[in-house]
Order: structure tokens, then sequence, then C-alpha cells
């Protein structure tokens, strides 16, 4: 349907939105994740890459909160049924608006009857798509990031589904074209940053040089919760603790010595003897990451992670200036 023959009264007049006509492989509202619930058991949520997310919110004048849409690989299919403006950031990936190919990383218009139709990642594995104000979805437990293993968030607490209707406001202002100059880069052999933690000493130094001198794999079960690494066994000296609470890129050995990095969907708790956590500004290039990629890990100290996670947020702010094309568009 063209969008000089789509009729606004004839569908969701009083709630304009998307309508979702292929859901394609995982497809999840997302907001930055539910904090403070970790004590009744749920866990964190959000964007696995949140610089992408957050650049998608950015480049359309958002809040960095606003709910936006993780598209896992690709399938994801929509029909505009407002007008507004939308944003695709992250993993590279191809897509239309009527069949006409476009350009990711900068605020695109789309008019009611508009078809949006994304094809499948060619570099990366997560795409952000943004819309000017977000979606309007309920929060629920303060955020609208969807976990589908506790069924909440997002739209009933599932992934997007064929049909589903994504709510949100119209906006038909004359407003600036923005794009990012530059664009990340999606590699598929990275190194990651590792604080030690205080288990580190159920490791010897033998295992922990051979885990920092060693190169991984990314394996087939890597999720939202945890990615599974294949490489040399790291053998901690106790087969288990009490179970305790787990922070966010936290390093699990289970006892078959390969180290699992868990991700925003991880359990709150856990027993198996961690070694240490990832850096979280590094976090986004693993979930960027398919089977087979290749993994190295570099010790850094607390206070390196802390004048990291600093600076980053500094360049953030800084780049609103300097990396940042405005170009203003006469009306559509």
């Amino acid at each position: 349907m063209s969008a000089s023959s789509f009729n606004k009264a004839t569908m969701y007049p009083a709630n304009p939105g998307f309508k979702v006509t292929k859901s394609g492989l995982l497809s999840l509202v997302q907001d930055l994740g539910r904090y403070g619930c970790h004590n009744i058991g749920l866990t964190t949520g959000g964007p696995l890459d949140p610089y992408a997310f957050k650049w998608a919110n950015r480049l359309l004048a958002n809040e960095l909160n606003a709910s936006a849409i993780e598209i896992s690989i690709g399938g994801l299919a929509l029909e505009a049924l407002v007008d507004t403006r939308i944003c695709i950031t992250g993993a590279e990936i191809e897509f239309t608006i009527n069949g006409i190919n476009q350009p990711q990383w900068q605020s695109l218009a789309v008019t009611a009857g508009d078809n949006i139709n994304f094809g499948f990642v060619s570099s990366g594995v997560r795409s952000y798509l943004a819309v000017r104000d977000g979606f309007d979805i309920e929060p629920t437990f303060g955020s609208t990031s969807t976990v589908v293993r506790e069924g909440l968030g997002g739209v009933n607490g599932t992934k997007l589904l064929d049909g589903q209707f994504l709510p949100c406001a119209n906006f038909e202002g004359n407003d600036s074209h923005l794009k990012l100059a530059t664009i990340p880069e999606y590699k598929t052999d990275i190194c990651l940053r590792v604080i030690l933690g205080y288990q580190h000493h159920a490791f010897t130094a033998l295992q922990k040089r051979r885990f920092f001198s060693s190169v991984y794999r990314v394996s087939e079960h890597c999720d939202r919760m945890g990615y599974r690494l294949t490489g040399p066994e790291i053998k901690p000296a106790v087969d288990g603790i009490l179970s305790e609470g787990i922070c966010l890129g936290a390093i699990q050995v289970p006892a078959n010595g390969q180290p699992i990095v868990l991700m925003n969907d991880r359990q709150t708790i856990g027993g198996y003897p961690k070694l240490g956590s990832v850096l979280s500004a590094d976090l986004a290039k693993l979930a960027q990451c398919a089977q087979g990629a290749t993994i190295r890990f570099e010790q850094i100290s607390i206070e390196d992670a802390h004048n990291i996670l600093h600076l980053d947020k500094v360049a953030f702010a800084a780049m609103n200036s300097v990396k940042i094309e405005a170009i203003c568009l006469q009306p559509q």
C-alpha cells in the first residue's frame, strides 16, 4: 500500500503507530533497562548494544531512554500508520522504505502507508529502530524492556509478533535531517577488557595466565542471557559456590571449563565461580559478534575501568557538535 492510497481515517485513527507485518527472527521492544528489581528476581534487560541504541534516539532528538526496537539478525517488516521520523543504527542491515534502499545512522521521514522492510545483517548482529518521541509502550516494573524468559515488558512480554500494533505519536514538523558522521565498525576478532573479581583467587596463576593469553570463539550457544565461549579449559580450585547475585558482564566458569560471559537477560543469581567481569563498555562489541567470532581478553584495574567509562561518557556528549551533521530538508 502506498502512502498516496492510504486512508488515515480507516485504520487506528485514534492510535497512530506501526503495524508489524513480519516479526523477523527476534525483534524486541527495549528501553535502557529495568533497574532496582534484582531483589525480586527480575533481571535488567535493555539493549545489548547501548551505544547504538542511544544514537538511534539521539539522532531523533529523543530522550536516550525512549523505547525502541532491537532487531536481531533481521527479517522485520512494518507498515506505518503515522507520519513521523525513524532512525536505524547498529549492525549493518539492508532496509527499504517502499522498496527504496535507505541509509542507517540518520533520521528519515516516513508517512502513513509506508512499508518498512528489513533484510538480514551483513556486519554485526543487532540493529536498532527508533521512532521520534519513542514507542508509546506501558512500562512494567518501571521499564518497557522485553525479557521473554520473564514474560515482562514490550507488548505482552513477548518478542514482536505478526499483526501486533506499536503506538507512537504523530510528528509532522519540518525537522532537521541528522546523521552520524563516524559510524562504528563491527569486527569478528575483538579484545575484551576484564576487571578481576573477588573470586579470582579460586583460579591459580597458571589458570589466569592461560585465560588471558588464549583465543576463544563464540559458540552456537549465544543469546541475550549469555555468550558461551569455546577454547582452552579454565579450571577453578572449587567446584561451585553458594548462589549469589551476578553482575552484568560476569565471566562464569562452569564444570566444563568453558567461560560464559553473562549479558543483559542473565539470571539474577548463580553458583558458578567467576573470574571477573568484562568492562560494560566492551559488551556491545561482544553482542555484535556471531558464532565463530574470535575473542581475546585483557586484564585492567578497577581504576582503569572508572577512567575509561568516564572518558566514554565525555566523548559521547562531545560528539554532539563535532561528529553530527545537520542538514535541513524541504518538507516532503
